[in-house]
């Protein structure tokens, strides 16, 4: 495959993954959305679902990485790094045009949450803005989680070991179940497999962090939130925004280290 289908396929499937899952999101966010409060399962499966329509519109062009630390532990395992940065820059770039539609597809629902005073602070909501000013103070702002992920609780190296342990199992799954016969990225069934493992990954490591296991799924939506003029927005964290990045990185290098030593 040549850089420039890996670059426009990286940017089309990152797009699609980042609409859906962020869109999920935003469905069970925003006020004035008819999905708020459908709770974690629908955002679980939101993303497995986002991932198996990303993979299967993409992998004939890209392979359907989807993940910088999916295309760094291939390049371990294989040894083959030409191809890493047009890989992590169609990644990044369609998570910010992914987040960019959402922004596009919620408009209506973003400004009527980010307007309510209950939600931004006001009389009669001491309690809601009470949480509101304290996760500001933290740096984050009242949708930041529609676009980009965060921890329950803050403590940077649980934050970075969960982070890298969900990782470890999405690319130990990708690395033994999912590629497709040239080994350079998802294959039909292993698109399947890997959605699965999404939701699990979800379902049992998601509470801590949010589960971002892929730093172009993290950064480019965070990007988009900082640049977006979402009024009362608030901060864009980036005091937390390198756990998601160097998390997923580092599990990724560690389960193409566990794949070389014990399946390869």
């Amino acid at each position: 495959m040549s850089s420039s289908d890996i670059f426009i396929g990286e940017t089309i499937g990152t797009a699609i993954l980042i609409l859906l899952g962020g869109g999920v999101c935003a469905a069970v966010t925003l006020k004035a959305s008819k999905a708020r409060n459908a709770g974690w399962l629908a955002i679980t499966f939101g993303w497995g679902f986002a991932v198996l329509t990303a993979v299967y519109t993409t992998a004939p062009l890209s392979g359907a990485h989807l993940n910088p630390a999916v295309t760094l532990a291939l390049a371990i395992k294989d040894g083959d790094w030409n191809n890493v940065p047009v890989y992590w820059a169609g990644q990044v770039l369609g998570a910010m045009i992914g987040a960019a539609l959402v922004w596009i597809a919620y408009y209506g629902q973003f400004h009527a949450h980010l307007t309510d005073r209950e939600i931004v602070g006001g009389p009669g909501a001491q309690d809601t803005a009470a949480k509101a000013v304290e996760a500001q103070e933290q740096g984050a702002g009242p949708v930041l989680g529609v676009f980009s992920t965060g921890p329950e609780v803050r403590v940077a190296w649980q934050n970075v070991a969960t982070e890298v342990i969900g990782t470890i199992v999405l690319v130990l799954a990708v690395l033994t179940q999912g590629l497709n016969d040239a080994g350079n990225g998802l294959g039909t069934l292993g698109a399947l497999i890997t959605a699965l493992v999404v939701v699990s990954i979800g379902l049992s490591l998601g509470g801590p962090t949010g589960y971002a296991i892929n730093p172009a799924r993290d950064l480019g939506p965070r990007i988009v939130h900082a640049l977006l003029p979402l009024p009362n927005k608030g901060g864009s964290d980036w005091g937390y925004a390198w756990v998601p990045v160097v998390g997923p990185l580092i599990g990724g290098a560690i389960a193409a280290g566990i794949y070389n030593v014990a399946f390869a």
